[in-house]
């Protein structure tokens, strides 16, 4: 849609990176993650790039990241600096996740001799590597390719299909790519036995509640057949995005976290896929909240069953604030989905 694809342009117009130092990443740290059905240590890696090849010509309505981007060319050297500086501080972790703000795949991002190198490093230390990528990016010779590099270790690519509903994902993501799009991609990593991770956007704007449930639910029972993991990513408020814009008019609130459980409980017994759920921003205004009270032990439910993949862990759940979501789930349609927040936490 044009319209809703130049908005998510012009509100990127006057954008200046803060932060303009090339050989410094993102951020890196260390985090619990999951492989062969073991918790273990995983190393997350955020590159600073010149950006989503997407998000420089318009961008999903509610992706942000191009706010940590360079938006200029980074240099082979500099990126290669960063990856320098990021493994001094790795510690043997089993899985290593790379992050871009955009495509580990494209070239116009992080070109062919820079890809080869990293992955020739880490193919010698660590036992999973995972990257991300748009499906346009998942071309058979490059596969080929990294698949000489890392041989017998496993590689992850991660898409953000977002949902599997075209409709959704053009005129409420303004994703720029189609459900059959994902689906080749996602034939091509099964050839190299590749692995792959599928997110899940839960209640991108222009929906009720009700319905970015539902929509989570089919997607799932429309991509069990393709990918190996389903990671749920919650919306949360990120800056100069469309979802910001509606956020800051009262006509968006993010998704109450009842909601993602409700929704990881159902997704597990539709699916064999190993099914997660990371809270950007969780308990706060502009990322999905309940209340106060119980934001904390619900987010820590939350973690506990991306982890061990058992419902026991939302066991126990409860809290006044359950009642005021059934009762949004129920009125949300006569109110066009705007319902203030009563959440008691300020902006």
């Amino acid at each position: 849609m044009k319209q809703l694809n130049n908005f998510c342009k012009n509100l990127k117009k006057n954008f200046i990176p803060k932060i303009q130092d090339t050989k410094s990443p993102v951020r890196f740290w260390s985090e619990k993650d999951v492989l062969d059905g073991k918790t273990v240590d995983a190393y997350v890696i955020i590159f600073r790039t010149k950006g989503c090849s997407w998000a420089l010509k318009s961008g999903c309505t509610m992706c942000g990241y191009f706010n940590d981007s360079a938006w200029k060319n980074v240099s082979d050297n500099d990126m290669l600096t960063q990856f320098d500086r990021v493994m001094q501080r790795y510690s043997g972790e089993k899985i290593v996740k790379i992050f871009t703000s955009g495509s580990f795949l494209d070239d116009r991002e992080i070109t062919p001799k820079v890809r080869d190198k990293i992955l020739s490093n880490l193919s010698e230390k660590t036992n999973k590597i995972s990257v991300e990528s748009r499906p346009e990016y998942v071309k058979d010779e490059k596969l080929s390719k990294i698949h000489d590099i890392v041989q017998s270790k496993t590689f992850e690519v991660g898409i953000g299909l977002e949902t599997s509903n075209d409709f959704l994902r053009e005129h409420a993501i303004n994703k720029g790519f189609t459900f059959n799009e994902y689906k080749k991609a996602a034939a091509l990593l099964k050839k190299y036995k590749f692995k792959l991770k599928t997110y899940v956007l839960i209640k991108p704007p222009f929906i009720t509640e009700k319905q970015a449930i539902e929509d989570c639910v089919n997607t799932v029972k429309d991509i069990k057949s393709y990918t190996d993991i389903i990671s749920f990513n919650p919306t949360n408020v990120q800056r100069r995005t469309l979802v910001e814009y509606l956020w800051r008019r009262d006509q968006y609130r993010p998704p109450w976290l009842w909601s993602i459980v409700e929704i990881l409980k159902q997704s597990k017994t539709k699916t064999d896929a190993l099914v997660k759920c990371d809270v950007a921003g969780g308990g706060s205004r502009r990322g999905a909240h309940n209340c106060p009270k119980c934001d904390r032990k619900v987010l820590d439910s939350i973690t506990k069953f991306s982890l061990c993949q058992d419902v026991k862990a939302f066991e126990g759940l409860d809290c006044t604030c359950k009642q005021n979501w059934l009762d949004q789930l129920d009125i949300e349609n006569l109110t066009f989905g705007s319902i203030v927040d009563f959440s008691g936490i300020n902006k």
